[in-house]
């Protein structure tokens, strides 16, 4: 869960850096980072917080260069601490190298192992560093094919950029699972996580990069291989659901459009007679509300209003008042509710405990009933790409039945978006080029469902967002 940036032949290389960092805020705010290089050597910043907080403008005027790469980070791997923060810039025997990297590998705990043993010293947690590693003790004659020879010894999820002094080389995994696109600005380059980076600096967007391909950017211009071996493509399916910008095309679609399609499929599929209203859960599941509305022929109004001033985690400063968390980042209106029967539209569920705190509110600011309509199928699995997801154990549809869960959050009906109807909704009923392991338990890179079954297992360096005892246990659904 991490946005990456980078752009190359432009005098303002770190200030551009910065704006992109900005439009792509959404998707990490642990810390931020920029590196630069004006043909001799990297300069680099990285701190913990939001990307407006961090860079100010004496700080970019250090930032020199026509070239720069950034990262907004939010862990998956690797915990949430200084070191941690990206790009990692290092000097090893080639001279300079700096990486951002969105993504997971899923063969990093392998891969450390072996380079400890064999002396290797490791300054950070993340999964990254092992990359770069890798390459430092690639023999290969250039850059890109010490990058080639180190990747082509990992497996899971990669969208890179690298930065040396004199070259941008960006890379994607063979199945694609982390987005990455390509644009540009007048005489510069640039590429991206998300179309709505480009947007913000007004570059023009030329295509995305695709899986399994190396773009490498230098003085002498752009160049592009294949290599490594192709392979199914396995797009992340939470971008569209959850996770990306409504205003980015990823994957070749709108994903505001995308969204509001899964609402328009999941009022086909799971329908709420009798209701009178329709509202969202913002801001994700906005679109697909308005689309349940516009299938439904239901009104839609906004009954839930949320608050720009709360992060995404919020730590209270004691557990008696643990409660007012959603509350804090949630507010019901009561006059849009009272005496209504509410269908409520959300991407999705993965504790309950969230879901089962808005339903109440919802009760509470005088509804009659609410139908909780959910435009993604049931999150039973574990992701090991990039999203971040607890343990199976504290997902709660993957030892609930729907019928549990809604009891569970004091629902009136519950209803899931299928996976058939997941994938006609995104156009891809039967080219299955996307990841849907986080529904499925399919994982394309290997058997992970032993990892993802095993009690002890979390993904490496999550902090989790509640307490195993908040889990509903089927005691609690007796």
């Amino acid at each position: 869960m991490c946005g990456i940036f980078g752009i190359i032949g432009h005098p303002e290389a770190s200030n551009l850096a910065y704006l992109g960092l900005h439009a792509l805020q959404h998707r990490g705010q642990e810390s931020a980072g920029i590196v630069s290089s004006n043909g001799d050597a990297l300069r680099f910043h990285r701190e913990m917080g939001l990307v407006a907080d961090i860079f100010t403008a004496p700080t970019l005027e250090k930032l020199v260069g026509s070239a720069a790469i950034g990262h907004v980070r939010y862990s998956t791997a690797g915990g949430s601490q200084l070191k941690n923060a990206q790009p990692l810039c290092v000097e090893y025997a080639d001279g300079q190298m700096s990486v951002a990297h969105n993504g997971n590998l899923v063969n990093a705990q392998e891969l450390r192992q072996q380079l400890v043993a064999e002396g290797a010293i490791f300054q950070s947690d993340a999964d990254t560093e092992i990359i770069i590693h890798l390459i430092a003790r690639s023999r290969q004659p250039t850059f890109e094919k010490k990058v080639t020879e180190a990747l082509s010894k990992v497996k899971g999820a990669f969208s890179l950029l690298f930065l040396t002094h004199n070259q941008l080389v960006a890379v994607r995994d063979p199945y694609g699972f982390r987005p990455l696109v390509l644009g540009r600005l007048r005489n510069s380059y640039v590429l991206a996580s998300e179309t709505t980076a480009l947007d913000l600096i007004e570059a023009e967007f030329i295509r995305e990069i695709e899986a399994g391909e190396m773009v490498v950017i230098d003085e002498q211009g752009l160049r592009t291989s294949q290599p490594f071996a192709p392979t199914r493509l396995g797009r992340c399916i939470f971008e569209q659901v959850y996770f990306a910008k409504p205003d980015s095309v990823l994957f070749g679609m709108s994903v505001y459009e995308a969204r509001k399609e899964l609402g328009r499929q999941l009022a086909r599929e799971q329908p709420a007679a009798g209701a009178d209203l329709v509202i969202a859960v913002p801001d994700s599941g906005v679109p697909a509300a308005i689309g349940f509305s516009q299938v439904s022929g239901i009104p839609y109004d906004v009954g839930l209003i949320r608050s720009h001033y709360v992060g995404r985690t919020f730590i209270e400063p004691q557990q008696s008042i643990r409660h007012f968390g959603v509350k804090l980042k949630l507010s019901a209106v009561r006059q849009v509710l009272k005496g209504k029967r509410v269908v409520v539209v959300d991407d999705s569920i993965v504790r309950g405990t969230t879901s089962r705190k808005i339903v109440k509110m919802l009760k509470a600011a005088g509804a009659l009933e609410v139908h909780l309509r959910i435009s993604s199928p049931p999150t039973a699995w574990p992701c090991y790409y990039g999203i971040d997801t607890p343990s199976r154990q504290e997902l709660i549809a993957s030892s609930h039945t729907t019928e549990e869960i809604a009891r569970y959050v004091t629902a009136d009906s519950l209803g899931y978006l299928s996976q058939e109807g997941l994938g006609a909704a995104v156009g891809d009923r039967e080219r299955n080029t996307f990841c849907t392991a986080c529904f499925s338990g399919k994982y394309l890179t290997g058997d992970l469902t032993a990892q993802a079954a095993s009690p002890q297992h979390t993904n490496p360096g999550i902090t989790l967002l509640s307490t195993p005892e908040e889990l509903p246990g089927k005691q609690l659904l007796a």
